[in-house]
């Protein structure tokens, strides 16, 4: 062979073994990236674990609330004919995949709408998915007229038959409308009384602020719309329902401010998901002017359905309240204290009219300018498809129930505050 050939011979052994070690490193860069990627996401899942003190265990009951008790029995099912439902189920036909992508999507693949719905709020109609806990939420973090959750992460329900401060059920069934007797005192036509003259006041003390983080919540009977996405207005709405409560406050003795302000119209360059931070700036004027205000009240509307918002007393429709503390204030746990108080007076009295006490988790806004003071709590009175005459009943209950307190405590602090005087 001449030294020719030998060269070139060595030039083909050359070249096929870069050939193959480059095959080779390719593979290996692949392995490489691949690992990298799932250490990144298993570190992001650490922070984010860090972040939402979320314990395995936790992790586990927001898994379980994520799906209904339909889906649980269809699982069942699977392994036992006698527990197989008839008709549809979970499972059945092209289901699943639905399921699957509304469960981790948030987007029903059979409505297109729903694709827009993260960008275009107005889209999001006010139906309810299984994911959500409890008999409906209030879904801050969300746009008007959606269910507005913002995530289960460390959430507590104390349901309206736990008036100690009791853990739902998150797979229960929504409590639906249903007759019950007030042990309070009511007219006959399930209005409360006129609290007529009273001797106690606070002297013209302003000592309770109303306001509305979303003031154009409004009702689909009382605007004429068809569906609770619509029920939007910028004059028939929420804010009409604080000042009632304002007002019976006011009759009552207590010293009451509210706030009515359109932030839509008033704010320059509005964007609804920044309403928690107009709505503290808002706050922040109130206490400033009026420095003896103590209890906050953000006043919503929820947009769960009629049957879950509504409960009938004595033959009327009243229109249910829901607490909702916020557990990414530090001392959330005051805020739920106060919320109690209100939710256990209602239910000695109205048995039914409080739907309970939400401790919403790390998820979405999850403060609700609820740092401000110790007695400061969101309250959804109703929903979309509740009338303004029932809103209007429960804000006078409320109104008896929270001046109830008021003096009550009143009366308590009065002894200790004359024995320091005298000291």
């Amino acid at each position: 062979m001449n030294i020719r050939s030998r060269w070139e011979s060595l030039f083909r052994l050359s070249g096929s073994d870069q050939g193959s070690g480059g095959v080779l490193g390719r593979i290996f860069a692949a392995y490489v990236g691949i690992a990298l990627l799932l250490f990144a996401i298993a570190a992001a899942a650490a922070l984010w674990q860090t972040h939402a003190s979320v314990s395995p265990k936790a992790a586990m009951k927001r898994m379980a609330a994520s799906v209904s008790p339909q889906f649980f029995i269809d699982m069942i099912g699977l392994e036992s004919a006698a527990l197989k439902r008839s008709g549809e189920t979970t499972f059945s036909g092209g289901k699943v995949g639905g399921y699957l992508a509304e469960m981790l999507l948030h987007v029903n693949p059979v409505e297109p709408k729903s694709l827009l719905a993260s960008e275009m709020p107005g889209l999001r109609g006010a139906k309810r998915s299984s994911a959500d806990p409890g008999s409906g939420l209030i879904a801050e973090g969300a746009a008007p007229g959606t269910g507005k959750a913002d995530g289960t992460t460390g959430e507590k329900i104390v349901d309206n038959n736990q008036s100690q401060g009791g853990v739902a059920n998150p797979g229960s069934e929504p409590q639906k409308e249903t007759a019950i007797q007030p042990t309070g005192g009511t007219e006959s036509n399930g209005t409360v009384p006129d609290p007529g003259p009273t001797k106690l006041t606070t002297a013209g003390r302003k000592v309770v602020f109303v306001y509305h983080s979303h003031p154009r919540e409004s009702w689909v009977p009382e605007l004429k719309v068809n569906q609770a996405n619509e029920a939007e207005d910028s004059q028939k709405n929420i804010t009409m329902v604080g000042k009632r409560l304002t007002d019976k406050l006011e009759e009552y003795g207590i010293g009451s401010v509210h706030s009515g302000t359109d932030y839509p119209t008033s704010v320059p360059g509005y964007n609804w998901n920044y309403s928690y931070k107009y709505s503290l700036q808002t706050v922040k004027e109130a206490v400033a002017q009026n420095k003896e205000i103590t209890f906050l009240f953000d006043l919503h509307r929820d947009s769960a359905a009629r049957d879950i918002t509504t409960a009938s007393i004595g033959g009327t429709d009243y229109a249910r309240v829901y607490f909702i503390v916020g557990k990414k204030n530090e001392r959330w746990e005051q805020n739920e204290a106060f919320a109690r108080k209100i939710h256990n007076k209602l239910e000695a009295e109205y048995p039914g009219l409080s739907r309970g006490i939400w401790d919403k988790g790390s998820g979405g806004h999850a403060e609700y300018n609820q740092s401000v003071s110790p007695n400061s709590i969101l309250i959804e009175v109703g929903g979309p498809y509740n009338s303004l005459e029932e809103a209007y009943r429960t804000a006078d209950v409320l109104a008896k129930t929270i001046s109830g307190l008021y003096w009550d405590a009143e009366k308590v602090n009065a002894p200790a505050a004359a024995a320091v005087a005298v000291k």
